[in-house]
C-alpha cells in the first residue's frame, strides 16, 4: 500500500466479526500487539476498536446476525455513502445494508459487487478510519479473491475509479497513482461453496515468526510463507474462530 492514511476511494478500515469477540482480542494482541477498547455503550454492541500505540488500526465485533459469517470485512472511503450506493447499484452490485448512521462518527453501507464479494463504504464524520496504514501491526494491502475479474475489474473502477495493471497471474489496484490491493482469480484453488471475498492484509515486521505465533495462540496457516516472485513474501493465516487474514513483509530496497 503506497499510502499510510486513508485516502477517498481507497481501503480505509477493516474489522472482524466473530462469535467469540474474547478469543479474538487475546489472540490479536498477541499476534499484532494491539490494543482492543470496547465501546462500553449498550447501543455500540460490543464494538471494539483495536489501536497501535495511539492509533486506531481495525476492529472487533460480535456477529449481529445468525447468517454472518466468521471473517475480516473491509471498507474504502467515500464522499458521500448514498451516492456511491446509487453508483453501486448502477454498476450492477447491491447495497445490503444502509447506508446509515453511525453516532456521530460516520455514515456506513455494506454491498455486495457483481461477482459475488462483501464491501463496505465509509463516509467519514468525527472517525476518519485507520490512524495507521502499511506498517507493522496495521492495514497494508487488500486483495479480492473472484472468479469474474473482468467483471469485478469494470465494476470496481466504475465505482471508485481505481486504475488497474494485469499481468498473467494477478491484477493490482491502485487510486490516484498509489497501489493498494490486488485481484486474483479464484479459479480452481477454492473449493466452489468460497464466495468471492475480499482478505485483508496486515504488514509484520517477519511473516514466519508471525505465522508461528499464530499456530502457538490457537490460529493455523492456511497457505504456508512463501516469497512472491519480484514482490513480498506473504502467509494467510486464520484466528482461532476461523477467520482468515493475510500477512507480509514489502521486499527491502537495494
Amino acid at each position: 500500500m503506497e499510502f499510510d492514511k486513508p485516502v477517498t476511494g481507497g481501503p480505509c478500515w477493516t474489522e472482524l466479526g466473530t462469535d467469540d469477540l474474547e478469543s479474538a482480542k487475546r489472540f490479536y494482541a498477541e499476534l499484532f500487539g494491539w490494543r482492543p477498547e470496547t465501546d462500553p455503550r449498550q447501543e455500540a454492541g460490543g464494538y471494539t476498536v483495536a489501536h497501535l500505540g495511539d492509533a486506531a488500526v481495525a476492529a472487533m465485533s460480535p456477529l449481529y446476525q445468525e447468517s454472518q459469517p466468521v471473517a475480516w470485512n473491509v471498507s474504502f472511503a467515500v464522499t458521500d455513502a448514498d451516492a456511491t450506493a446509487r453508483l453501486v447499484e448502477e454498476a450492477g452490485g447491491t447495497v445490503v445494508v444502509g447506508p446509515m448512521d453511525i453516532f456521530d462518527v460516520g455514515r456506513f453501507s455494506v454491498a455486495v459487487d457483481p461477482t459475488g464479494a462483501a464491501f463496505q463504504l465509509w463516509e467519514a464524520r468525527a472517525f476518519p478510519g485507520a490512524g495507521l496504514l502499511n506498517a507493522p501491526g496495521a492495514l497494508g494491502w487488500v486483495e479480492l479473491a473472484t472468479r469474474d475479474t473482468g467483471r469485478a475489474g469494470s465494476f470496481y473502477g466504475t465505482v471508485f475509479g481505481w486504475s488497474a495493471e494485469s499481468s498473467e497471474w494477478y491484477t493490482e489496484f491502485a487510486v490516484g497513482g498509489q497501489r493498494f490491493g490486488g485481484m486474483a482469480d479464484m479459479g480452481d484453488r477454492f473449493p466452489p461453496e468460497v464466495p468471492p471475498h475480499w482478505l485483508p492484509y496486515f504488514a509484520v515486521e517477519d511473516v514466519d515468526a508471525t505465522a508461528e505465533v499464530a499456530v502457538a495462540a490457537g490460529g493455523t496457516v492456511r497457505a504456508e510463507p512463501m516469497t512472491v516472485p519480484d514482490g513480498p513474501r506473504i502467509a494467510v493465516l486464520t484466528d482461532p474462530r476461523g477467520a482468515v487474514f493475510g500477512v507480509f513483509r514489502a521486499e527491502e530496497e537495494g
